[in-house]
């Protein structure tokens, strides 16, 4: 089964998010005293990476949701005018009335 594009972007943040998380515990509980001054720098960095990633991928995911609903929502606009229009053009005219909806009412 493959995923679509939601589900992956959704799975790499959640993934990259988790390991920064497991890189933040690890770093602060097991590693803490037992790295030297470069490994700590490059560990941490490479924390900062992931959470970067995980931003990002949520900012994407963002973006996309915006646009999925801007477009559906135009969609449903437009065939909410179509269904009025039709049950306009469908409704039998009623003699001294415009077809139009221009005509006075009295």
């Amino acid at each position: 089964m493959e995923l679509d594009l939601t589900a992956r972007r959704r799975w790499i943040g959640a993934l990259t998010l988790f390991a920064a998380v497991a890189m933040i515990i690890g770093g602060e509980t097991v590693l803490r005293d037992r790295l030297g001054p470069l490994s700590t720098l490059v560990y941490w960095l490479v924390c900062l990476a992931l959470t970067g990633v995980a931003v990002y991928t949520a900012l994407l995911d963002l973006r996309a949701l915006r646009l999925r609903t801007r477009r559906e929502e135009r969609d449903l606009l437009e065939a909410t005018v179509k269904k009025i229009q039709f049950e306009v053009e469908a409704r039998p005219s009623e003699p001294g009335r415009a077809r139009n909806g221009s005509g006075d009412r009295r």
